[in-house]
């Protein structure tokens, strides 16, 4: 089996432990790329085929085959390539020939292509800080998203297919009201609840949201949004 290592993404400085997935040889054992401790992780930025695969040696019957290059992929939307400990040149005697792919491999889950960087936009009024953050919905995939033209009843300042979505822009962080007025809004639409806050949230609405798997996200008034619980980063993650 692989072995556990540390990886730090380079663009958000977040830690994370990555054990490589295993695959069968041909001749039946479980077998991992071995990773190199201590390299720095690659962000991809484009794919070849000759990147998707590197060559790893079964240490049970010395057979050499390509194998999935080991990805990570960080909940900011970065794709990270793990370095592999490179086959030495010359293989053992009596080592079978090198297969082209080993075709009951699949390719890597992170093969899609890395999400672009978000643009902000700056927050100068209310207005902007809902504008703002229908740029980030959409930059994480959803699509077709409206804004309502004035402060609903609701507190519900956008929507859209599977979504609806609050904005907080006063001084004071969110309460527990808040964060379950929205969650009963969602539940009403079938659609993924989010919420975003210029100020933070009361401690109360924060494990609410937690326990009710409502993403929360704080913007400062740069319109760069920032995941605070874990229903964010997994939506960070997975998107839309």
């Amino acid at each position: 089996m692989g072995e556990n290592v540390p990886v730090r993404c380079p663009a958000c400085r977040r830690h994370h432990t990555f054990t490589p997935p295993a695959f069968p040889c041909a001749c039946g054992v479980p077998l991992a790329p071995p990773l190199l401790r201590g390299a720095a992780p690659e962000r991809i930025t484009h794919r070849t085929w000759t990147d998707a695969w590197v060559t790893v040696r079964c240490e049970s019957c010395g057979r050499q085959d390509q194998w999935p290059q080991p990805e990570l992929g960080c909940a900011c939307g970065v794709v990270l390539r793990i370095p592999v400990r490179p086959v030495p040149r010359t293989a053992a005697a009596g080592s079978p020939p090198t297969a082209e792919y080993p075709s009951h491999i699949p390719l890597p889950p992170t093969a899609a292509p890395p999400r672009p960087t978000f643009r902000p936009m700056t927050i100068r009024t209310a207005r902007d800080a809902v504008t703002a953050a229908a740029l980030y919905l959409k930059w994480l995939g959803f699509r077709d998203i409206m804004q309502s033209p004035e402060r609903p009843a609701s507190g519900i300042d956008l929507r859209g297919p599977g979504l609806v979505a609050q904005i907080d822009p006063t001084t004071r962080p969110a309460k527990l009201r808040d964060v379950e007025c929205l969650w009963l809004n969602g539940l009403s639409s079938s659609a993924v609840s989010v919420f975003f806050s210029l100020a933070g949230y009361a401690d109360d609405a924060r494990a609410r949201a937690d326990s009710l798997g409502i993403p929360l996200f704080v913007m400062d008034l740069t319109g760069t949004p920032q995941p605070v619980n874990g229903p964010a980063d997994e939506l960070i993650s997975t998107g839309a």
